[in-house]
């Protein structure tokens, strides 16, 4: 027997207008955890929704940063510091030949912090999500624009929010339950 708690309610509309027009109401009611889900990228959700902007390019901007100090570093360290060489008046250090693995080091850091940024940002791999399991969400892959309200939003109630989101245009608001 397994034990099922509620995730949240799940409204269906039929274009990405009513889609943004629910979700900016149902912000200025002031509802906080909500997501959409839609086959293509809607123009104004994020906004509609609250969302702020990521973080990930300051992520990849920092370890791109700590790649080239770091390439920079380890170069003049080796050439002027552990192992130094005269050789013809050259000097021990220039910057000049050191450009392509400093390139290289601020692009390789930047590209892992970047990968594994999203990864964290986005709390994945998550293999199951309890809206895999609604029975009308495979449709927002195709044709569907979904307006997802959570059960741990403070102003969530079971029963007033499908029919709050019913009441803002939804072709269909269900309740949704987290599997075990």
């Amino acid at each position: 027997m397994s034990e099922s708690r509620l995730y949240g309610a799940v409204a269906e509309f039929q274009t990405p207008e009513d889609l943004l027009e629910a979700a900016r109401a149902m912000r200025q009611r002031g509802f906080t955890h909500m997501d959409a889900c839609t086959p293509f990228p809607v123009h104004g959700i994020n906004e509609a929704l609250g969302i702020r902007r990521s973080p990930l390019g300051w992520l990849a901007l920092v370890a791109g940063c700590a790649g080239c100090a770091g390439a920079l570093l380890l170069q003049w360290w080796t050439g002027a510091v552990s192992y130094p060489l005269a050789i013809g008046g050259k000097p021990l250090f220039a910057f000049e030949p050191s450009i392509p693995i400093t390139f290289e080091a601020t692009v390789l850091l930047a590209a892992f912090a970047t990968v594994a940024g999203m990864l964290a940002l986005n709390g994945l791999p998550r293999l199951y999500h309890p809206l895999f399991q609604h029975q009308r969400f495979q449709r927002v892959t195709d044709d569907a624009f979904a307006l997802v309200v959570e059960a741990s939003d403070p102003k969530f109630h079971a029963t007033e929010t499908p029919a709050l989101l019913r009441n803002l245009g939804a072709a269909d608001a269900q309740l949704v339950e987290e599997g075990d």
